[in-house]
């Protein structure tokens, strides 16, 4: 099925998480400083592997930098 990830078109599988998606996205689930938002609404870290993506749903994975 395909999804929007950060903006462009993505396959991923039936059923596929949020935490696969972030997977998609090259970060790693356990890594600091990251957030994911699905159609602009923020999922909790906990609910990553709950949160099951839908056809055409848009997933913006974004990771915190520092420095200035």
């Amino acid at each position: 099925m395909k999804v929007v990830l950060n903006g462009k078109e993505a396959e991923v599988p039936e059923r596929a998480s949020v935490a696969d998606a972030v997977a998609l996205s090259g970060a790693a689930e356990t890594e600091r400083g990251v957030a994911v938002a699905v159609e602009g609404e923020v999922v909790p870290r906990a609910r990553w592997r709950d949160r099951v993506l839908a056809e055409g749903e848009s997933v913006e994975v974004v990771h915190a930098v520092q420095g200035g």
